[in-house]
């Protein structure tokens, strides 16, 4: 399971562009060059769960004005977009489509939960 999870993350970086900024252009070597390219991951690291913090946030601002609109949280022709796009930008990377649809189902889990529970949408 963290497997995934750093797998996860990794995609969610190269989905957000951040992995261009940090992509390794020469095989590692030496010592010095795998603990600077274990930096470089916890800075993605980083970056990630801040970019997914940021995500939810505005997941919350949705839902806030779903349940005034009486707008289901799950709308599924929206989420088939959200995977196709991404599943698009994984091929770019090289990701394969069953990570990049696993990746986005575990996130869109998460924001349905942040929609449909008023406390979680209303506890900012």
């Amino acid at each position: 399971m963290k497997n995934i999870k750093i797998i996860l993350l990794t995609t969610v970086a190269a989905l957000l562009g951040y992995s261009s900024a940090y992509s390794q252009s020469k095989p590692i070597n030496t010592k010095a060059e795998f603990d600077a390219s274990r930096v470089k991951i916890d800075s993605l690291d980083n970056q990630l769960i801040k970019t997914i913090g940021e995500r939810e946030r505005i997941v919350r601002e949705i839902g806030v004005y779903k349940a005034k609109n009486h707008i289901p949280p799950l709308q599924a022709a929206r989420f088939k977009q959200v995977v196709d796009k991404a599943k698009e930008a994984g091929k770019k990377e090289g990701l394969s489509p069953e990570l990049i649809e696993e990746l986005m189902n575990a996130i869109h889990t998460e924001s349905l939960k942040l929609e449909s529970d008023p406390a979680a949408v209303h506890n900012e």
